[in-house]
């Protein structure tokens, strides 16, 4: 019996079938999420921001003194800088302020997030020491996009698709000239590391040593070990972050 038709036939339907299995599972990878997020982002802002109002730079990574931060967004204005954190997720979206970790209910699976708004802090921590600019005029933003659903009341500033726009357009007092935007646009174009493979390789590997309990960290100034400490009060209780051993000395 000649089976070179049936062999054909199979061979036919797998190089098309293998293909688009690989290119459904890139799509649901965390990697391809994020980047569909930020395209959409970049949608909204190209069709709904008025480019000269709001400077825009994209996937944005500054040093700082434990490695580096890559922030999503940034729009400079007259009206503030905004820093906007991007989040591919859907199903159920549950989470306060001073919460360290929010969870996402997908179907009958939970899964544990970092609080985005702290995520953001350390974002705008960084711009307002790269650009030496006052904190108050640093707005956090965080936008779901995806099609999840917030389950608990969230702050004004966390917003769902193209709400992010309303926010940023809500404040329209100035609070920087022309020639100030256009300095700190300059700044951060010069002070960014380059949107390449390789800085973005090495803030993987920062963020992996970061979150490793067990690495040695040191203060880039003095060399002392860095614990990891806890606010106990004020906005950011229970905020966690890397203090030197030798405090207040450094």
């Amino acid at each position: 019996m000649d089976y070179s038709p049936i062999v054909a036939q199979v061979w036919g339907m797998l190089t098309w079938f293998i293909p688009a299995a690989l290119l459904i599972g890139l799509l649901k990878s965390p990697w391809a999420k994020g980047q569909i997020g930020e395209l959409l982002v970049r949608l909204f802002t190209h069709w709904q921001l008025d480019k000269q109002t709001y400077r825009r730079l994209h996937n944005v990574t500054l040093n700082t003194p434990d490695g580096t931060t890559q922030i999503d967004h940034v729009f400079l204005s007259l009206y503030g800088i905004f820093v906007l954190e991007t989040k591919n997720m859907s199903g159920w979206i549950f989470g306060s302020e001073k919460q360290a970790q929010w969870t996402q209910k997908l179907y009958k699976r939970s899964f544990k997030l970092q609080n985005p708004l702290r995520q953001n802090y350390k974002h705008l921590k960084a711009l307002e020491a790269t650009l030496g600019v006052s904190p108050e005029h640093l707005h956090s933003v965080i936008t779901f996009v995806g099609g999840g659903t917030f389950k608990t009341e969230v702050p004004a500033n966390v917003t769902q698709g193209s709400g992010f726009i309303c926010y940023i357009q809500s404040f329209q007092q100035p609070v920087f000239s022309e020639a100030e935007v256009d300095t700190m646009l300059h700044a951060l174009q010069t002070g960014r590391r380059a949107p390449t493979l390789a800085p973005h390789r090495e803030h993987l590997q920062n963020l992996k040593h970061r979150s490793d309990p067990t690495a040695k960290q040191r203060c880039r100034k003095c060399g002392s070990a860095l614990l990891i400490r806890t606010v106990k009060s004020g906005p950011k209780v229970e905020h966690q972050f890397w203090g030197g051993s030798a405090f207040p000395r450094c």
